[in-house]
């Protein structure tokens, strides 16, 4: 069993130090994918024709806010 702990452990470390290494030598920060979601033609994380009663409340809580921001 600690083997294991040890085994996966170094793996994550030399990932890591590989990252770090890299940003080291090139001075540019890690990336995310290319276009993300949006490019799996998926317009929201949750796709579904309407929000749930809990976004909708959150929702109007956030119009609410802005509104009062406004005036």
């Amino acid at each position: 069993m600690l083997t294991v702990f040890l085994a996966t452990f170094g793996i994550f470390a030399l990932a890591i130090f590989g990252m770090s290494l890299g940003y080291l030598v090139k001075r540019k920060s890690l990336q995310g994918s290319c276009g993300g979601i949006s490019s799996l033609g998926i317009e929201k994380v949750c796709d579904c024709p309407e929000p749930c009663d809990a976004r909708k409340k959150r929702m109007a809580r956030e119009a609410q806010r802005q509104q009062n921001r406004i005036l």
